[in-house]
This record gives structure tokens, C-alpha cells and sequence, in this order.
């Protein structure tokens, strides 16, 4: 990245681009700015075929709902609708791949059922480490991330490629035995729904980025049967704060997915517990506490290992990165035999929501539930920190729940109450555990309620889960999807502390991209759509004959005005009306310009040569920065002058 020295500049006026002149001169600003045509198609001067056809779809959608905020509404509808049937779709087939990979595995005769069950698990995950290496990287992890990020920083665009990649890998690697669980995969994938519908909507990206939170949350609710607590998860851990813009469509969204859930699974909870569950004695209160208390360490513990060795993996390079996965399948094998062989009990593999629902009866021995909680939480480390593609949701609950047995059997053993209330402390350290890894307080408090039907231990359940998510959040204030983000340089901008410092400390010029795509301002929309492959970008500058910036045009409007018969218009009678920023503005008031303006790029030109366009700042640009600066900010190093290689592609807007 080339910096100025203070004498000479980089030309950007029309025929001159990269040309380096006096300071003196009229030309571009620190770097040089190269300007790509966009690819051209086929069939010159016509539109192709499959083209027409969506462009045709799209003019009857938008003659039937007139208004944006109507074909918000029907889009979440259907968005709803077919998230629901998504995440049946996704659970069904995972149940199969169970019974036809692992659950058979475990069923051979012996003793060949020894080796089938470390070799399934792990013959899964190189196969899923070879799809993740080579054809869809980003269906890496749970998902949960990947849709922080397409929310934050890329403005709802999550492309459809992860969400076939994450089903295809997600069934393949949990059905053969990962210790991981649906429920983050599902979010991913009915987010991924949800930027499809809206993209092919021709939806502004203020919307298109309002939808993404509505497919999370359609993704939850199905996945566990729980739309009250779909809606606060997503407005706690995606959204990230209480948006009156996105409220109403996640509950309609949620509401909506999980009665279709529940007419094709049943209206069942996801774990059936006796009758009786409650809090029958005040002195138990004070081992709900300790139970809370124990959920820290065990928390921590979980965090600080799965990060701990996800780094080491990524350091690593001895082992190839498509044969890692293998390895977490390796050991989740080794421990599913161990734990047969040892207290003749599953659970290691996939979510272990079977044997989960035996702790809830009461029905596990402590020394069961103390061994299923430590390889639980070992097999889920090594499945996802080699980089495998699963949840984490299902493993916190196992393990909460093994440990919350576990000091059940203290409270029986100490206070000499009935051994009913094994199950009921297993169903709160579901939610303490829970709290203490994922952070989501609310949520935590609300999925269990939902996923047993049961409200009788809101007491003890509100107590342990926040007593751990307050420890544990004042010990590692940094939650686990946020880590794993930092981990690969992504920093969102929400969340302060260094990264605050460096959006006041870096300008614009120092972080805006140069190589841009510009189309001339006299073409007619039906040109703009013939002959220029639009797309690769949600907005392009505009240029007029003399090389002078005109606005920002978006590719969904471009879209809908030729739908709508606009096709002889000028582009340049398009134009967004954003606000273009000065290459010596600070980032911090970029950030807050595009929230102000609900958009996530932005033109930067110079007064100096009159308007000219000298490059384009887009929030992933922001995003990059930012993780320059806080990586370089403890060696004095210059955040600008190195390359940031573990920021990831998935970020170019």
C-alpha cells in the first residue's frame, strides 16, 4: 500500500490514472487509484435469457407489492415459511446421516465396532475437511459468526454458496459423528435464505441487511422449538441491541418458522422432563448458587481450550488444513469408545441430546455425568477448533447439564432432599453453562424454559445463569463469537476498546479502497443491464465524459427500474444522494456518517480537483483497519504499511 511523502500524489484524472505528478498538480490523493471495467457478458447488447426471466419475476413482485415496506413484510413471510422448512429439512437429514454412519458404526459387532467408531467420525471430518478447503470455506464453524459479520459489516449479503455448503458439510460431518450440534448451521443457513430472497428482490441494502436478522431468528426458533427465545437471541447476540426496525419481523419470522416446525416434528419440547420439577426447599438455593459459580470455570475453561487450540491449528503446518477436521473426528472417536467402554454410556457425538434427556430424568450416576461433561467438552474443542463446520449450542447444554446433575447429587448427598431434584439442577446447569460460554443472559434464561415446557425453576435458573454470565463476563469480557472473530482479524466496530481508538486515530484516505469499478453516467439502465456484468458490487460510482464523480448508483435499483420499464433512463438519473467523504476525515466519523445514512459504502473525493473521485470506503474496509491497528498497536509497528493476510476475503464488499 503506497503512502504519500508529502511532495508527490497519485493522478486520477481521466486518461492519467496511476500517474505520478507534482503535489502542486490536480490530480488523485496518496495512492493509486486503478479503475476496472466491469466483465462484460456473452451476448453483447442483449439480456440473457435467464436474466429476463428474473427480471420478469421481479416486475410482477413489484407491481403486486407497491411499497418497500410491504415487500418487507411478504418477504418476511416467506422467509419464515421456508426457514422453518429448512431447518426440518436440515434436522431430518442429520438424523439420517446418524442412522446410516455413526449410529450404525456403534451398532457393528465386536469388535469391529471399536474401530468403525473412531474411523466414521473421523473419515467424516476430512471429507468435510476437503469440501471446506477447496470449495466452501466459509461454511467453516458454527455460522454464527459468518452472519455477525454479513450484518455488521457487508450489510445482509450472505451468499447463497455457504448456505448449500453448510447443509451439504453440516450433515456430513455431524451425521458421521462431530461432536457438534444443528442449531448454529441453521442459523446460517435461513440467514443465507433470507439475503437470497431479499438480493433477488432488488431490496436497498438498508433492508436487505433488516431481513438477515429475520432468517436468524426463523433459523433458532425451528432449530429448537423455541420462538420466544429465538427473538432475544438474535436481538442479544446478532443484532446487538434493541432495533425497533427488525423487532417485528423476527417474532413474525420466528413465530412462523416454528409452527411449521412443530407441524412436522410435533408440538413436543425438545426434551421431556417429569412433572414436579421445582424449587421445593430454599436451602437448595444456596447449591444453585454454587452450581452457578461452578459454571464459570467450566465455561472459561471451554472458551480459553477452543481458542487456545483453534489458534494452534491455524499455526500449524505439518498437518495439511483439509486433513485437521480429521483429527477432531479422530479424538471425538477415540472418546465416543471410551465412554461406551468406561460407563457403558453415549453422548460424545453429535448433540447428545438422548443421553442429555437421561440426566434430566435423574437417570445418569454422577461418576456417568462428571466423565460425559469432561469428554463432552474435549471432543467439542478439537471438533471445531480443527475446523469443522458445527455448532456450539448443543455441546454447551451437554455439558451444563452433566455438571448441573452432578452438584444435584450434592444437594441430595448434603441437604437429604429426593433424588428428583438430580434432574432439576441438570436442567438449570443447562442454562448456567450456557450463559457463561454464549453470553446470551436473557436467552439463556428463556431456551430453557422453552426446550422443556417447564417454568417452575425460574428462581434457581436465574440465579445460577446470571451468576455465571456475570463472572465469566468479568473474567473474559470478550464473548466467544466476538474471540473467534478477533481471532481471524475481524474486529466489529460496536465493541470499542482499541478499535475505537483506532477509528479516531486513521483517516480515510488510509483505509478507503482505490481499485474501483465505474460505469459512465450517460448510460441507460437497459444498457447498464446488457452489457456490464452488475453484481459483483452493491453500489457503483458514476462517472461523467469528463471524468468527474457523479454519485453512487446501487445495482438493486438499477435492477428494479428495469423491471418497473425504466430501461431507457439514464443511470445517472439514479443516483444516491450519499454524502461523499474527504480523504483527510477521521474513520470515526465514516462509521457514523453510514449509520446515519443506513449505508455501507461511501464515495471519497477531493475538493481539490473538483469533485474528483480519488476512491471508495466500505465498511470492511473500516474492518481491516481496525485489525491493523490493533494488532500492530503493542510493537509500534505501522498499521498501514503490512499486510493483513488473516483478515478474511469473505469481509470484500
Amino acid at each position: 500500500m503506497a503512502r504519500t511523502d508529502g511532495k508527490r500524489r497519485l493522478c486520477n484524472s481521466p486518461g492519467q490514472i496511476g500517474a505520478e505528478v507534482d503535489v502542486l498538480g490536480t490530480c488523485g490523493y496518496d495512492r493509486t487509484m486503478k479503475q476496472r471495467q466491469p466483465g462484460r457478458l456473452r451476448q453483447h447488447g442483449t439480456i440473457l435469457p435467464g436474466r429476463q426471466i428474473g427480471l420478469a419475476a421481479l416486475g410482477l413482485f413489484l407491481r403486486l407489492i407497491r411499497t418497500e415496506r410491504q415487500r418487507v413484510f411478504a418477504l418476511t413471510l416467506v422467509i419464515g415459511a421456508f426457514c422453518g422448512l429448512a431447518a426440518v429439512a436440515f434436522h431430518l437429514a442429520i438424523s439420517l446421516a446418524e442412522q446410516l454412519l455413526i449410529n450404525r458404526a456403534m451398532a457393528a459387532t465386536a469388535p469391529s465396532w471399536l474401530f468403525w467408531t473412531i474411523a466414521t467420525p473421523t473419515l467424516g471430518a476430512l471429507l468435510s475437511g476437503i469440501l471446506l478447503a477447496y470449495v466452501v470455506p466459509d461454511a467453516r464453524g458454527s455460522g454464527i459468526p459468518q452472519v455477525k459479520v454479513a450484518y455488521v459489516i457487508k450489510g445482509g449479503d450472505l451468499p447463497f454458496r455457504q448456505v448449500i455448503g453448510k447443509f451439504v458439510i453440516g450433515v456430513l460431518q455431524i451425521g458421521s459423528g462431530a461432536s457438534l450440534g444443528r442449531e448454529g448451521p441453521t442459523v446460517q443457513i435461513c440467514a443465507g435464505i433470507a439475503s437470497l430472497l431479499g438480493r433477488s428482490a432488488a431490496l436497498p441494502r438498508r433492508s436487505l441487511r433488516r431481513l438477515l436478522p429475520v432468517g436468524a431468528a426463523a433459523g433458532i426458533a425451528a432449530a429448537f422449538n423455541a420462538p420466544i427465545a429465538a427473538v432475544t437471541f438474535t436481538i442479544e447476540e446478532v443484532v446487538g441491541d434493541l432495533d425497533q426496525t427488525v423487532l417485528s419481523g423476527v417474532i413474525v419470522a420466528a413465530a412462523l418458522a416454528a409452527a411449521i416446525e412443530r407441524s412436522v416434528l410435533g408440538t413436543h419440547p425438545v426434551f421431556e422432563i417429569p412433572q414436579g420439577y421445582g424449587l421445593h426447599d430454599a436451602s437448595s438455593l444456596l447449591l444453585y448458587g454454587v452450581l452457578g459459580l461452578a459454571a464459570v470455570p467450566v465455561s472459561i475453561a471451554f472458551t480459553d481450550s477452543l481458542l487456545g487450540l483453534r489458534r494452534w491449528f491455524q499455526q500449524i503446518t505439518f498437518i495439511p488444513v483439509w486433513a485437521r477436521p480429521g483429527v477432531g473426528g479422530f479424538v471425538t472417536g477415540t472418546l465416543t469408545v471410551a465412554a461406551l467402554l468406561w460407563v457403558k454410556t453415549g453422548g460424545i457425538n453429535g448433540g447428545g441430546y438422548d443421553t442429555l434427556s437421561l440426566a434430566l430424568a435423574g437417570k445418569l450416576a454422577v461418576r456417568v455425568m462428571v466423565v460425559l461433561g469432561g469428554f463432552k467438552l474435549v471432543a467439542t474443542v478439537f471438533s471445531y477448533a480443527s475446523g469443522g463446520a458445527g455448532g456450539l449450542f448443543a455441546p454447551a447444554l451437554f455439558i451444563g447439564g452433566m455438571l448441573g446433575g452432578a452438584v444435584g447429587y450434592l444437594d441430595v448427598l448434603v441437604l437429604h432432599h429426593a433424588s428428583s431434584e438430580i434432574g432439576a439442577f441438570a436442567l438449570v446447569g443447562m442454562g448456567a453453562v450456557f450463559a457463561g460460554i454464549i453470553r446470551a443472559p436473557i436467552t439463556s434464561v428463556l431456551i430453557i424454559f422453552e426446550m422443556t415446557g417447564s417454568y417452575d425453576l425460574i428462581l434457581p435458573l436465574m440465579l445460577a445463569n446470571m451468576t455465571a454470565y456475570v463472572l465469566a463476563r468479568q473474567w473474559r469480557p470478550v464473548p466467544i463469537y466476538d474471540a473467534l472473530l478477533e481471532q481471524d482479524g475481524v474486529r466489529l466496530p460496536h465493541h470499542g476498546g482499541a478499535t475505537s481508538h483506532a477509528l479516531e486515530q486513521l483517516q480515510v484516505s488510509q483505509a478507503m479502497s482505490v481499485e474501483l469499478t465505474t460505469l459512465p453516467a450517460e448510460l441507460t439502465v437497459a444498457q447498464a443491464i446488457s452489457d456490464y456484468e452488475l453484481g459483483a458490487f452493491s453500489s457503483y460510482p458514476l462517472l461523467d465524459s469528463t471524468g468527474t464523480f457523479k454519485g453512487l448508483v446501487s445495482e438493486p435499483r438499477v435492477r428494479r427500474t428495469l423491471a418497473e420499464g425504466g430501461g431507457e433512463r439514464t443511470i445517472g438519473t439514479l443516483i444516491d444522494r450519499r454524502p461523499p467523504l474527504a480523504p483527510e476525515q477521521p474513520l470515526v466519523e465514516a462509521v457514523l456518517l453510514m449509520d446515519q445514512w443506513e449505508t455501507r459504502q461511501l464515495a471519497v473525493v477531493t475538493d481539490e480537483t473538483g469533485g474528483q473521485l480519488v476512491g471508495l470506503l466500505t465498511m470492511s474496509d473500516i474492518i481491516r483497519a481496525q485489525a491493523r491497528a490493533a494488532r500492530d498497536a503493542g510493537d509500534g509497528a505501522d498499521p498501514m504499511e503490512q499486510p493483513l493476510s488473516e483478515v478474511k476475503e469473505a469481509l470484500t464488499d
